[in-house]
């Protein structure tokens, strides 16, 4: 992964160079597979600005917030592409810090409770690297420290515990963080590390387990959320060289998982992987993926293509 590392730094010049500003003009897409009924791009970010979206969370009235990944800002897009910057993150103080691996201040896994959002955001700095928080309106404050040294990646709320599951892609661990900020290691399983580049990225809750993507061995996890066995992962599926995020439609463990180095998305059923969207769709380093009804949103995030940031939203055809 060499070269994506190297390409990815490129990308971290790009972010430091300009400002960042919205295109709103939506193109559609044709070459979507099914079970899509339909595919199109519903908003262009600004790549020279740092609007890489990173993650994504439905929102209300049919709009979604996406965090954009060198911008230090979540943003809110509406149902009609407009896009509208919730709140900026500060940059880092120490002029010397280094996010590892990218180089650049992260962006990165969002969850939204209610009107409140939760925020993990990585700089290579004690300072500001951990989980933030904020209200609409209202300026990000820090609530939990994380390592320096990680990579605070993926992250989703349980929300009978308002306990926040947080991946480290780089130290290849989960922490559980409650909301006033205590920080507890929830697994350091081998599962969870990298073969040398990203480890345990995604991630998601269902039915009492904690699922978790691994980048560099192209699988799925899952672990109980409590009691006998939490903490220890377990092989859900494999083979996605390459996963980002994923989320579930709604059908079992159907799962649609963004491929973000291979620039695909594909549908998981059981053993079964089929590729669903392509670049062809508009796809570019797709990052993550949110499913709202038989809506399904993906952010990408151009890391390695160095074009078209977007928001791509299909539609799951159901039987």
């Amino acid at each position: 992964m060499s070269s994506s590392i190297t390409r990815l730094a490129a990308a971290a010049a790009v972010v430091a160079s300009a400002s960042a500003a919205a295109l709103l003009n939506a193109v559609p897409a044709e070459a979507f597979s099914p079970p899509l009924t339909s595919a199109g791009i519903r908003v262009h970010f600004d790549l020279a600005g740092g609007q890489m979206p990173e993650n994504v969370v439905t929102d209300r009235n049919g709009s979604v917030a996406v965090t954009l990944a060198g911008a230090r800002q979540v943003a809110r897009v509406s149902s009609r592409g407009e896009v509208r910057v919730l709140a900026t993150l500060p940059a880092p103080k120490d002029p010397r810090a280094t996010t590892p691996l990218l180089g650049f201040p992260l962006t990165s896994g969002l969850v939204r409770d209610g009107r409140t959002f939760y925020v993990a955001y990585a700089t290579g700095s004690r300072a500001e690297t951990g989980i933030w928080t904020f209200e609409e309106g209202r300026r990000p404050r820090k609530i939990a420290d994380l390592p320096a040294s990680g990579l605070p990646n993926g992250m989703v709320m349980d929300h009978a515990t308002k306990t926040l599951y947080v991946t480290d892609s780089v130290r290849g661990v989960v922490y559980s963080v409650g909301t006033r900020g205590t920080v507890t290691t929830f697994s350091t399983d081998p599962a969870l590390t990298s073969t040398g580049f990203f480890g345990v990225n995604g991630a998601k809750i269902r039915a009492g387990r904690l699922y978790v993507s691994n980048l560099d061995r192209g699988t799925v996890l899952s672990s109980p959320l409590r009691g006998r066995g939490a903490g220890t992962f377990t092989t859900e599926a494999r083979d996605l060289q390459g996963i980002d995020d994923f989320a579930f439609t709604g059908k079992g463990e159907q799962l649609i998982a963004s491929l973000v180095t291979e620039n695909k998305v594909v549908l998981v059923d059981g053993p079964a992987t089929t590729t669903i969207l392509t670049g062809d769709d508009g796809l570019s380093n797709p990052s993550a993926v949110a499913v709202r009804g038989d809506t399904v949103y993906v952010t990408n995030a151009a890391y390695t293509t160095q074009k078209d940031p977007n928001l791509l939203v299909a539609h799951l055809g159901r039987p």
